[in-house]
């Protein structure tokens, strides 16, 4: 996984709680690196799923919930460090339906070892889409927090829903930008 995800939780920690708690968050999830982690580097997803599961026991909020709070962090942050990535969509629609084709070539080129996840346009209308998702790290929740995200980063709203497919590993989202 991306090191870039793992400095952004981390930097979320500290700035929406304390450094106090990411740090006790590190040291409870007693990582092989003890939480040394750079933004190009490649870190197993076991990693993540260390981190996350203290933090369910320190906040009791649901893994869901808590990916879906970091997607929307870090589509911020992403957006920030790689707004290039962006540059020319008009809205969320619009990133969403390139998102395989064009916006994952680029981070690809920036991060060649990169396993991103799939996604596919099963249909689209001017304000709506049906978008599957595939993904063997089930990160829907993640995903959705990214769209919403990316939705605020258009200015734009949107009404989603999350459907598991019979698929393994694959959901369907269907959004709705709002007037």
């Amino acid at each position: 996984m991306l090191g870039i995800v793992f400095t952004t939780l981390i930097e979320m920690l500290e700035e929406k709680v304390s450094p106090e708690f990411a740090d006790e968050v590190i040291t409870e999830a007693k990582l092989e690196n003890d939480g040394a982690y750079t933004a190009v580097g490649y870190y197993p997803f076991s990693e993540l799923q260390k981190l996350v599961g203290v933090l369910v026991n320190k906040t009791g909020k649901p893994v869901d919930v808590l990916l879906y709070e970091f997607g929307i962090y870090l589509f911020g942050k992403l957006a920030k460090a790689h707004g290039q990535v962006m540059a020319g969509r008009d809205g969320i629609l619009d990133a969403l339906s390139v998102l395989d084709n064009d916006i994952h070539v680029q981070v690809r080129k920036l991060y060649p070892d990169a396993d991103l996840p799939t996604f596919k346009v099963v249909a689209q209308t001017d304000k709506t889409m049906r978008l599957q998702y595939y993904s063997t790290r089930e990160l829907a929740s993640l995903a959705e927090g990214l769209m919403d995200g990316a939705a605020a980063h258009f200015g734009q709203r949107i009404s989603r829903t999350t459907v598991k497919l019979d698929q393994a590993h694959t959901y369907e989202f269907s959004i709705t930008v709002e007037d």
